[in-house]
């Protein structure tokens, strides 16, 4: 994307009947100072939507340009959650406030297919990432992920603490690593004895 086009929160298409690719662009904004950034908007595609809660849309709804439209997202109710059949796979739905109005493309179609392809290819390496865990982390890095959540470090409640919990789990592991250790060369020493006290 050109930078003066800003980042795509979200980028969708469809294809039509007669085969011409529709594109569908969306800005997610969850707080007021979040909806009154300075960062570009993308509003590139032939839709453009804003996604926000119901109690943002109902602050900014005047500030919003002609033509953008908005979803809505509403958290499912846990009354409701409580007496469902079955488990739902998402935490809300979403619901259209305002309908966009269409316009012609603000970027050639193959920048917005390129950018997709891309966004598609980095949702593959997290679901991989997922799947391999912190494996594929170093040792440096760990560290710095554990020393960003010291922060919530709770010194009256220790064993809450996954600070705590990491240490003895580890220490344990030692533990457990020397004593099978020792274990063993102590076998191994009577065997030895055994076999002196034989010859």
């Amino acid at each position: 994307m050109p930078d003066d086009a800003g980042i795509v929160d979200t980028l969708s298409y469809q294809e039509m009947p007669d085969l011409s690719i529709e594109w569908r662009c969306y800005e997610l904004k969850v707080t007021k100072s979040d909806f009154h950034s300075k960062a570009k908007l993308s509003f590139v595609g032939h839709y453009n939507y804003f996604v926000l809660p119901l109690k943002l849309y109902q602050e900014v709804a005047a500030e919003i340009p002609a033509g953008i439209g908005v979803l809505i997202y509403r958290p499912f109710d846990k009354d409701m959650l409580a007496t469902a059949t079955e488990a739902p796979v998402t935490p809300g739905y979403l619901t259209v406030a305002r309908p966009p109005r269409r316009q012609e493309l603000q970027v050639p179609a193959s920048q917005l297919t390129t950018r997709f392809i891309a966004s598609q290819a980095r949702e593959v390496n997290k679901a991989k990432q997922m799947e391999t865990g912190l494996k594929q982390y170093g040792t440096d890095r760990l560290y710095q992920e554990l020393k960003k959540r010291h922060q919530h470090y709770d010194v009256y409640d220790p064993e809450a603490n996954f600070y705590d919990q990491f240490i003895e789990d580890t220490q344990s592991a030692a533990v457990t690593a020397l004593q099978t250790e020792v274990d063993a060369l102590s076998l191994e020493l009577h065997d030895l004895q055994q076999r002196l006290r034989e010859d």
